[in-house]
């Protein structure tokens, strides 16, 4: 799945490459797509436009704005159980938290994830993110990517060798194994740990350690 920029549209790509237009009328940044096939796709800030958008495209293709108010919406993804969806807000240093609703849309939206930022900027560059089978959430932002616990604190940061992180995402067999977007160039990571993938079966995390 990926977008059309020049007609503003998302498309679904089959085995032979034939395209599908999933959803059209807005210009989207990063999407993540549910085990039941609901979509949340970020809007940022555009002409005509003072806040961000979210949208939720059901499985029918129906859209709807879900959510509006964060500076610049970016980076998005599921909670393993895919009762939470968390957004990046760009443009300063909070991850957002929101409940999903049985109909897809949002509730209880709060500021959660704490990002740091460099001392010479006042925003985290917050971009693409995962969140891996224990329930940690990993940011990339302008200091490298930032690995969060389900409490919402930052555990560590693991800097790229060029500068800021754009997005990233697991591979690998076993999917341990993280690739990172840096600049002009894709680093990779081995990890003790597996990644979740949104498009398969909800799984619960263990609690978060105390």
């Amino acid at each position: 799945m990926r977008w059309r920029l020049a007609t503003m549209q998302i498309l679904a790509y089959d085995k032979e490459g034939k395209a599908t237009v999933v959803a059209s009328g807005f210009l989207g940044n990063d999407l993540v797509v549910s085990h039941k096939g609901d979509i949340y796709v970020t809007n940022p800030t555009g002409p005509g436009q003072n806040t961000s958008r979210i949208w939720h495209i059901n499985p029918n293709g129906e859209k709807k704005v879900v959510d509006t108010g964060l500076k610049f919406a970016n980076g998005i993804a599921l909670s393993p159980d895919q009762t939470l969806l968390y957004v990046s807000d760009m443009r300063s240093h909070w991850v957002f938290s929101y409940q999903v609703e049985a109909d897809g849309s949002l509730k209880f939206k709060q500021r959660f994830y704490h990002l740091h930022v460099p001392d010479t900027a006042d925003d985290s560059g917050a971009d693409g993110m995962r969140t891996d089978h224990d329930g940690r959430l990993y940011v990339t932002t302008r200091m490298g990517i930032q690995i969060c616990d389900q409490a919402g604190k930052v555990n560590c940061i693991i800097p790229t060798p060029n500068g800021r992180a754009s997005n990233l995402c697991f591979g690998g067999a076993n999917l341990d194994t993280l690739f990172v977007t840096s600049g002009d160039r894709i680093y990779s990571r081995k990890l003790k740990v597996k990644g979740n993938n949104s498009y398969q079966p909800p799984i619960k995390p263990p609690a978060p350690r105390l």
